[in-house]
């Protein structure tokens, strides 16, 4: 199957969270400048919102506001290579992590500041559902040998200041999901997925109710989640988005690519970037499910995909 694919922009940071808009622009968000730019149809590129902080995954909420995964700052740093990649450092931490949310008359607010197990650490990716709610992922920390591997929490998508709710985090073992990053929802909003980073793994659970997951219809780990795919070779997952027909694709750091994985696990397509890149970060579809748009943070690209499976 082609992938057709044409490059949209070059020169810009290190870019994540594609969004793609009814009126034919695209939000992406520059995690070390801490804004929200936007990519008109005409290909001009300016600041859309001045967040702050280290600005990661975005969605659009029913009512035209955007809620912003911010993990409060990251510093970035220009490899000997010439790629761009995260330094490891928080950079000036000018706020704190958080899910923001920029309102439709451009102000920015607070939405979700704290869990039902305590503060964040690094939100990281988001998907809304049918209900007005939002499933989202926290990256968690490494502080030299401590490590906090995150978790992944569900929130009401017009609260401002709330508490989201921890969705997976008591299981034996007790690290249950290292380094949630990407999350997503089938089509038909019946199952949640989610990709682990440090072990390249996709993991999914049935969701039963808005906030309420149950294990799925394969052997299970003991929180409930079933095993989807696991990469092979020496490679990790980013953002993920689910295409029209419910497959899975992942932003694959250091393979430089998209993997694309059907609901039963079975690697449907691996499509590479046409420049060399080892952080694919993300990955969205454009309203009618015809073209994929990929962000590939360090070489600062956007891409463009004719994407062959439109709906079916």
């Amino acid at each position: 199957m082609r992938y057709p694919m044409v490059e949209l922009a070059t020169g810009l940071g290190f870019i994540e969270g594609p969004v793609a808009l009814d009126d034919g622009t695209l939000l992406f968000t520059d995690i070390g400048a801490g804004q929200i730019m936007r990519l008109d149809a005409d290909g001009s590129i300016d600041v859309f919102a001045d967040v702050q902080g280290g600005p990661n995954g975005l969605a659009v909420t029913s009512d035209g506001g955007l809620l912003v995964c911010n993990n409060g700052g990251m510093g970035i740093t220009t490899m000997p290579e010439g790629f761009r990649r995260p330094d490891g450092s928080h950079g000036s931490r000018p706020v704190d992590p958080c899910i923001q949310r920029v309102c439709p008359d451009g102000s920015i607010e607070v939405a979700v500041a704290s869990h039902t197990g305590g503060p964040f650490l690094a939100p990281n990716d988001l998907v809304v559902d049918e209900h007005g709610g939002f499933y989202f992922t926290d990256f968690g920390a490494v502080q030299g040998r401590v490590v906090d591997p995150g978790g992944l929490y569900y929130a009401a998508a017009n609260g401002t200041s709330g508490v989201a709710q921890e969705l997976v985090h008591t299981a034996a073992p007790t690290m249950p999901l290292t380094q949630p990053n990407g999350v997503g929802l089938s089509p038909d909003g019946s199952f949640l997925y989610v990709a682990e980073t440090a072990s390249g793994r996709l993991w999914s659970w049935a969701v039963e109710a808005p906030d309420v997951l149950a294990p799925g219809p394969n052997p299970t780990t003991a929180n409930g989640a079933t095993l989807v795919y696991a990469v092979d070779g020496y490679a990790f997952f980013d953002s993920l988005a689910i295409d029209p027909d419910g497959f899975i694709c992942l932003a694959t750091v250091r393979r430089g690519g998209i993997s694309v994985v059907a609901p039963d696990g079975q690697l449907e397509a691996f499509i590479p970037m046409p420049v060399l890149d080892p952080a694919i970060t993300n990955i969205c579809f454009s309203p009618d499910g015809g073209t994929a748009y990929v962000t590939a943070a360090g070489t600062g690209r956007l891409y463009a995909i004719d994407w062959p499976r439109p709906g079916g």
